[in-house]
């Protein structure tokens, strides 16, 4: 991570992460419009979520089930052109999409925006409006705006079809707050007792554990490490019964410099083997974890 320059958002989050460059694919974002809302649509035009993919009538071959382990924008791109080699602004047809989940929606619109040098960041959290009385996993994409002076969330996952679902009828575009919370605000809920930890999760993955994780890979995206949802490192990966008290005054300690937008949040992950992404980490995939050394 460049110091010389997390002390002013505006310019480190700007430029590209190793995970947003798109490198030798940075031609096909030569043509993105600069409008958020253009580049939304665009982005649903590109992708089918694994998990919504019947909804729309689709059933994922076993081989497009395993888009979902692109972890660089270089790679999805690449999988989004070998599919299909029209331009990005081009809608695919369902079945010659890319099959990713809320994580890649997020990473490559922060890399759409960051190309026109817009500042944005990947947030892992959990949303409110999947489920109700439930904090579903989730992953969004947030940028600056000048004129307003803000952070501006958008969930570019939502099109249409899901909004219709879901009964949602805020703006994904520009969300109000409290309908996505970050990891570090659910963290700071489930330690005070305001929520239950098992109301946080996905599918049978529940609990602290679960809050833990993304409040640690949340920690990562705001240091440019945008891994995905299934990676795992230091203090990840330990149960709840292995951690020390020291370890929960950290991670108590990282949600309040997140939600207080502290820039002392990059020197702790800095500092902090526990916290900072290594060479190597662990992926959790359908066949089980394996090792996988970072590019």
């Amino acid at each position: 991570m460049p110091k010389e320059n997390y002390r002013n958002p505006a310019e480190y989050y700007a430029s590209h992460s190793l995970i947003t460059d798109p490198k030798e694919y940075r031609h096909l974002l030569a043509d993105i419009p600069s409008s958020v809302s253009e580049m939304v649509e665009i982005l649903q035009g590109l992708f089918l979520h694994i998990f919504w993919a019947e909804r729309y009538g689709v059933t994922p071959t076993p081989q497009q089930r395993e888009h979902v382990q692109a972890r660089s924008v270089r790679n999805i791109l690449e999988a989004i052109d070998n599919i299909d080699p029209a331009p990005l602004t081009e809608p695919r047809p369902l079945e010659k999409r890319f099959f990713g989940n809320c994580r890649d929606h997020s990473v490559l619109l922060c890399a759409m925006l960051r190309a026109q040098g817009i500042p944005a960041r990947v947030r892992c959290g959990f949303a409110t409006y999947f489920i109700p009385n439930h904090f579903e996993d989730h992953w969004i994409c947030e940028y600056w705006d000048g004129q307003s002076d803000r952070w501006i969330l958008v969930d570019p996952q939502l099109d249409t079809l899901q909004k219709q679902v879901l009964g949602i009828s805020f703006d994904t575009l520009d969300m109000p707050q409290g309908q996505f919370i970050t990891g570090a605000e659910a963290w700071k809920l489930a330690r005070s007792g305001q929520e239950d930890p098992e109301k946080f999760g996905i599918f049978d993955m529940k609990g602290l554990w679960f809050i833990r994780g993304n409040l640690i890979r949340d920690l990562a995206s705001l240091n440019k490490v945008e891994l995905l949802p299934w990676d795992i490192w230091g203090l990840i990966e330990g149960q709840e019964r292995e951690l020390t008290e020291e370890d929960y005054t950290l991670l108590d300690e990282v949600a309040e410099l997140i939600i207080g937008h502290d820039p002392k949040l990059y020197e702790v992950y800095q500092e902090n083997p526990a916290l900072k992404v290594p060479d190597v980490i662990t992926s959790w995939t359908d066949n089980g974890p394996k090792p996988v050394t970072l590019e």
